[in-house]
């Protein structure tokens, strides 16, 4: 099944309009701080700049913004954007839901217009297909079977890493910052539009699962799954890694705490685990071209002296 060129235009612009929303609200940051660096330094949670100044984005937004780019990119080149229009209408309603009860009516409206966009997309998605025309193909094209299982083989074991990490929070911490985790407390500081961390543990666990099963079965949506999942997951590991880089970590490792030796680990395989999916499920894969037609069904070739009527 393909998607229509009205579909396809539709999908495009609700990612127009989703990135727009995230784009206004970075100019927002940008102008309360002084430089963009300092709007990386406090997405990755530099304490100082957490103290000092308050933003509304967090990590998560540009890396959305990335994903609402190219799945427009995808969907005016290729009609078989349908897939790409679920992944990413479904990751954006998972994500923006807890805006629904965040302080604030800016973020309200704001969780409000995301998630009517994103459901938008999933409409699209399911009501825009058509059927595909002889010789087209019916589908997105699969992967190839050893970058698929490769892929699919890290997606499982970052799925499995995030699961630990949340049964090590939920056992060491008491339950109101647990519950908090998952609700956006404010014991936890965070930006009016970010997603608690619990929360999106969560939605980047079920993601991550989702991506290795649709890649170990080289299934047709199993590409844009795969490179969301990815790019959620680089993301989450970059501002990790920034996080240790500004405190200097990398250079006293044996001496780190276990929880924060580990939580850089982490941060260091979803770089390269992202990276790796990411470049793994870039490439197109097998295609199914036109339908073999036997001989005997082709229409017979014209004799060589028509006769009369012919």
């Amino acid at each position: 099944m393909t998607v229509t060129r009205t579909a396809r235009l539709s999908g495009a612009a609700l990612c127009g309009a989703l990135a727009l929303v995230i784009v206004v609200w970075l100019l927002s940051d940008l102008a309360a701080f002084r430089s963009p660096a300092e709007l990386l330094w406090y997405w990755a949670g530099d304490r100082a700049f957490l103290l000092r100044r308050r933003a509304a984005t967090s990590l998560v937004d540009p890396v959305l913004l990335i994903a609402y780019v190219a799945t427009a990119y995808a969907a005016l080149r290729s009609p078989l954007a349908g897939p790409a229009f679920a992944a990413t209408g479904l990751t954006t309603l998972a994500l923006r839901l807890p805006g629904l009860w965040a302080a604030g009516v800016d973020a309200l409206v704001t969780s409000l217009l995301a998630l009517a966009l994103a459901a938008g997309l999933v409409v699209i998605a399911a009501a825009g297909r058509r059927d595909a025309h002889e010789g087209e193909p019916d589908g997105p094209d699969r992967p190839r079977t050893g970058p698929a299982v490769a892929a699919g083989t890290l997606c499982g074991l970052a799925a499995l890493v995030w699961t630990a990490w949340e049964v090590h929070w939920a056992s060491a911490l008491p339950v109101e910052f647990t519950v908090d985790r998952f609700t956006g407390g404010r014991s936890l500081l965070l930006p009016s539009l970010a997603v608690p961390p619990g929360w999106l543990d969560v939605v980047l666990t079920l993601l991550l699962l989702a991506a290795a099963g649709s890649a170990l079965t080289r299934a047709r949506h199993a590409r844009p799954v795969g490179l969301l999942a990815g790019l959620l997951l680089t993301g989450w590991g970059a501002g990790g890694v920034a996080t240790a880089l500004r405190a200097g970590w990398f250079g006293d490792l044996p001496r780190l705490e276990t929880d924060t030796l580990l939580s850089v680990l982490t941060s260091v395989f979803a770089v390269l685990a992202g990276t790796a999916v990411m470049a793994l499920l870039a490439r197109p894969g097998a295609r199914r071209g036109a339908p073999y037609r036997p001989v005997a069904a082709l229409p017979p070739a014209p004799p060589a002296q028509p006769p009369p009527g012919w």
